[in-house]
């Protein structure tokens, strides 16, 4: 078994196969036909190199509905084991509030009294159970108001309904409303920075196999480990990299470094010293132990 070389020095095809992108959805088709429109380019191209894999999988990190715009990050191949990362980040939206009456000269500080863990029930047409849940806003700003209209920038926790915030907040105006245009800007920790589209990336994957040029690849296609960048990170040994891949834990003798930031309990990334994704994991063990698991293992990634 080999391991990953360092994330700068993959060829295009490694690149494809543990990659993202940083995708900016177009309105009309849903998150699950974009990644699988994606999917289906690497591997038509991939199967033109006898060397390569195809990648089989495609995955996105948090669904938006069909006429939502924006940061829909795609991972490729193996980068699908990291979807749970999402889950723990926050995501941002601009809003449009459509009321349905004048909206009221005090709809500013209506606005403010929703910051914070607010109640929500999924909508009927959700995936998931309609029991009552808290989700965290954390900023909620008004950056322009007409008539009968207001632009909202949303921050807030992982599975927070947009649609639902912005009918009740029509309800808390007295004027009743509801959400007209959405544009997800990020998805921690990706934002609308260095957003591609998809005939960006298509053509970035015609560039290397028809000219022999992968720098639009390079420029579209991030290494995975960028996925984990909010995570806090521990280095292990190469020797231990072997064995994670087998399915052992972290043991402390394999441990090279644990970041400051990491505290028992959190999930956490496990590097190579070259800066190579290795597997995720629970920190059950101290960063001075000299035996026992310090990682226990979630998900693998060599």
């Amino acid at each position: 078994m080999t391991l990953r070389g360092p994330p700068g020095d993959r060829s295009p095809a490694e690149l494809l196969t543990f990659g993202v992108v940083n995708l900016d959805k177009p309105p009309g088709p849903s998150s699950h036909q974009v990644s699988g429109w994606i999917r289906d380019a690497v591997d038509e191209k991939l199967s033109t190199l006898e060397a390569s894999e195809p990648i089989d999988r495609a995955a996105h990190a948090g669904t938006l509905d069909p006429k939502v715009t924006g940061c829909l990050p795609v991972m490729l191949g193996d980068a699908t084991r990291l979807a749970q990362v999402f889950l723990e980040g926050k995501k941002e939206y601009v809003a449009v509030l459509e009321c349905h009456g004048r909206v009221p000269s005090d709809a500013e500080s209506i606005v403010a009294e929703f910051e914070g863990p607010i109640y929500q029930k999924p909508p009927r047409k959700s995936a998931v159970s309609r029991r009552l849940r808290v989700r965290t806003i954390h900023d909620l700003d008004v950056l322009e108001r007409e008539e009968r209209r207001i632009l909202l920038r949303i921050r807030c926790e992982s599975g927070t309904y947009v649609r639902k915030l912005c009918h009740d907040l029509g309800l808390a105006m007295g004027t009743g409303g509801h959400m007209g245009a959405l544009r997800r800007t990020m998805t921690e920790p990706f934002d609308d920075t260095d957003l591609h589209t998809a005939t960006e990336f298509l053509d970035a994957l015609a560039f290397w196999l028809e000219d022999d040029d992968p720098e639009p690849l390079y420029d579209v296609v991030d290494p995975a480990e960028r996925i984990l960048e909010n995570l806090a990170r521990v280095t292990i040994a190469e020797s231990a990299a072997h064995e994670v891949a087998n399915g052992a834990p972290v043991y402390a003798p394999g441990v090279l470094d644990v970041g400051s930031d990491a505290s028992h309990g959190d999930l956490v990334a496990c590097f190579t010293p070259a800066g190579a994704a290795v597997c995720l994991g629970e920190l059950v063990g101290s960063r001075e132990a000299d035996s026992g698991v310090v990682v226990d293992l979630e998900r693998v990634l060599v």
